[in-house]
């Protein structure tokens, strides 16, 4: 594995059809390099698979490869699990993540840390279950937890709330960066982050994410709308549409695509919609275009 292996993500012609559908590519061939360092946005219009490439990257059952590569850290990570994924330092945040009546965000939390902690190969020596072989200590954890919540702007009694019960949306995203911030992944995946977000929550988390990126992470910043990229300044803008990344540049296309929709760049690259925006340039069966979503 050389150093260049070690400090970027490379997407070579990935194919991914919904499981339910095996022969419906929604991902038609996806062609990406991202280093760390670099926050990579993902546009494109409803149903164009942009949650699609979040969770074939991160391993998702409902989703069957269908060809291609993704390399990371000398790995295929289409061979492995998305538990071994998540220990080689990949993070997803979620765009509706979900409840866990009975679960303390601060016990949900150290268990994953603790797990990561194991590595790919599973450490014996760390078990996240165990409270004395757990790998982190629970004063270094509430030490640690404290001062990501005040990063991130929450009280501590946020801690003792089970896992999303009963959270506005704004709190659930609130959470995903907590995670975020206290796993401290390389790569890190924000799946429409800014999904259900007014403008005063969708500000809080942008600052979350911004007080994170580091040159040793790299993030795919999946979006539907401009709006977070007034926030989170990408380096790089990619627009997904008829299930391949079909023209790329910098924030400025990101700019050009809120003032004129997608329509006019999707006709541009040979793809006629026949409307202006929000439009599928390949129409999806039901099934798939759920799946997409």
């Amino acid at each position: 594995m050389t150093i260049a292996d070690d400090r970027e993500l490379v997407i070579r012609d990935l194919r991914v059809a919904p499981a339910a559908n095996p022969d419906l590519e929604i991902l038609q061939g996806i062609d990406l390099t991202i280093r760390k360092g670099e926050v990579h946005a993902i546009m494109g219009p409803n149903g164009s698979g942009k949650t699609t490439l979040s969770y074939a990257l991160m391993g998702h059952p409902a989703y069957v490869i269908k060809g291609g590569e993704v390399r990371w850290k000398g790995y295929d990570l289409l061979t492995l699990s998305a538990d071994k994924r998540s220990r080689l330092g990949l993070f997803l945040a979620f765009q509706y993540p979900t409840a866990i009546p009975g679960l303390s965000v601060a016990s949900f939390i150290r268990s994953a840390l603790n797990a990561k902690l194991q590595g790919i190969d599973k450490n014996p020596d760390i078990d996240p279950t165990d409270a004395t072989r757990g790998g982190v200590t629970m004063l270094e954890f509430r030490r640690k937890m404290r001062e990501k919540m005040a990063l991130l702007k929450m009280e501590d009694s946020f801690a003792t709330r089970y896992v999303n019960e009963g959270f506005s949306g704004g709190e659930k995203k609130r959470l995903e960066m907590l995670q975020m911030a206290m796993l401290e992944p390389e790569f890190a995946i924000l799946d429409e982050t800014d999904s259900g977000l007014d403008i005063d929550a969708l500000r809080i988390v942008a600052e979350g994410v911004n007080a994170q990126l580091n040159p040793n992470m790299g993030v795919l910043l999946i979006t539907h709308y401009q709006r977070l990229l007034n926030y989170i300044q990408p380096d790089f803008v990619h627009v997904l549409a008829a299930g391949r990344i079909v023209t790329s540049g910098g924030k400025d296309l990101a700019i050009r695509l809120e003032e004129e929709g997608y329509g006019p760049i999707l006709r541009e690259n040979g793809l006629d919609t026949g409307i202006p925006d929000e439009a599928l340039a390949v129409p999806l069966e039901p099934e798939a275009a759920a799946a997409s979503r």
